[in-house]
């Protein structure tokens, strides 16, 4: 019976993909190159900054290094980021929903503290959080299970009384390499089926979620 609720961040709760795609663009025009959504959603969508920058220094032979590179993409996100970034759809209503039935809410972001508690308080939702994981919290980024199992522990439930709202491919399979049901609500990119087979569910929105927790709820009565 599902007891507490753990996020993704980026693409999940907030619509953070559209922001970067705009990054990878702007990084890559300033050395001549440009980039399709289509191209962004496939291969870079759902992963680190580091991963997306070692990826457009190699295949796009920019002459900088990856840490240049970095130092280029964090300064354009903050200054994105400084202008709001908006909730998926869904997002509040599911979080008064599980905090009116007494659910345990956490965050698993790879992102760091600042800027995750930043974003969400820009937003008015850092308080409906119970607590959270972050990246420099863990030794292995997903698709280990590491960030999902301490999200677990920082429940104080089981991996079975747990549930993973995610829409990466990396984040469905840490989720299920530990053992936590999984439902994806996809962003940019509809995940392969193989992970969509992983996966409990594959759902629409987050409001979505609801219908699914209160099934679940009469299920375990």
């Amino acid at each position: 019976m599902i007891k507490a609720v753990i996020f993704d961040l980026d693409g999940l709760l907030i619509d953070s993909e559209m922001i970067y795609y705009q990054i990878e663009v702007d990084f890559l025009k300033t050395y001549g190159h440009t980039i399709t959504l289509e191209e962004y959603a496939h291969n870079n969508s759902g992963k680190t900054l580091v991963k997306n920058v070692t990826y457009m220094v190699n295949q796009y032979q920019i002459p900088l290094s990856v840490e240049e590179g970095l130092s280029f993409v964090m300064a354009r996100e903050k200054e994105y980021f400084s202008k709001g970034i908006p909730l998926k759809p869904g997002a509040t209503e599911l979080l008064h929903f599980l905090k009116g039935n007494r659910y345990r809410i956490i965050m698993a972001s790879s992102s760091t503290r600042e800027r995750a508690e930043g974003v969400l308080a820009r937003n008015q939702i850092l308080s409906f959080f119970d607590d959270m994981v972050f990246g420099p919290e863990i030794s292995n980024g997903k698709p280990h299970p590491e960030i999902f199992l301490k999200a677990s522990e920082k429940a104080k439930e089981p991996p079975q009384n747990c549930l993973v709202l995610e829409d990466s491919e990396a984040g469905i399979q840490a989720a299920y390499a530990a053992e936590i049901p999984v439902i994806c609500i996809p962003d940019l990119k509809i995940p392969d089926q193989k992970y969509q087979d992983m996966a409990t569910r594959l759902l629409p929105s987050l409001s979505d979620v609801i219908p699914f927790i209160r099934e679940d709820c009469l299920s375990g009565q």
